[in-house]
């Protein structure tokens, strides 16, 4: 190879490096997004939510019986199911997630075979002269 391939050669791998830390750098924010550790102290402070309000309505329920006989057990059905369907959102938008990163890595891992087959395709031609 003499320079002028050498220095193209450089420029692409360059070029291909920038181009992952742009990817990193967006893979990182979306994580964020997704379940990083703001979602988690968001998602702890709902889970207290949710758990005192529970045993509040349980608790008064048995003391004072404010509510008619299991209103208040009814209002924590519902508040479980509410948190359940929230844990399912959250476990659909992780499996998306998920898959979108392995399509990407498919695709990446697809382009870069291609890539080799050209190399090694210009190194046989390389070859036979």
């Amino acid at each position: 190879m003499n320079k002028e391939e050498l220095s193209k050669a450089e420029e692409a791998m360059r070029k291909e490096f920038e181009e992952y830390n742009q990817e990193k750098e967006k893979i990182r924010d979306v994580l964020g997004k997704i379940g990083g550790k703001n979602f988690s102290k968001v998602d702890g402070i709902v889970n207290v939510v949710f758990f005192t309000i529970i045993i509040t309505l349980f608790v008064l329920e048995m003391v004072t019986h404010f509510l008619p006989p299991f209103i208040s057990l009814e209002i924590s059905v519902l508040l479980v199911s509410i948190k359940i369907v929230v844990m399912m959102h959250h476990q659909y938008k992780t499996s998306h997630f998920q898959f979108w990163i392995l399509n990407t890595i498919e695709f990446k891992i697809n382009s870069m075979h291609s890539d080799l087959r050209e190399l090694e395709k210009k190194i046989n031609n390389l070859e036979d002269k």
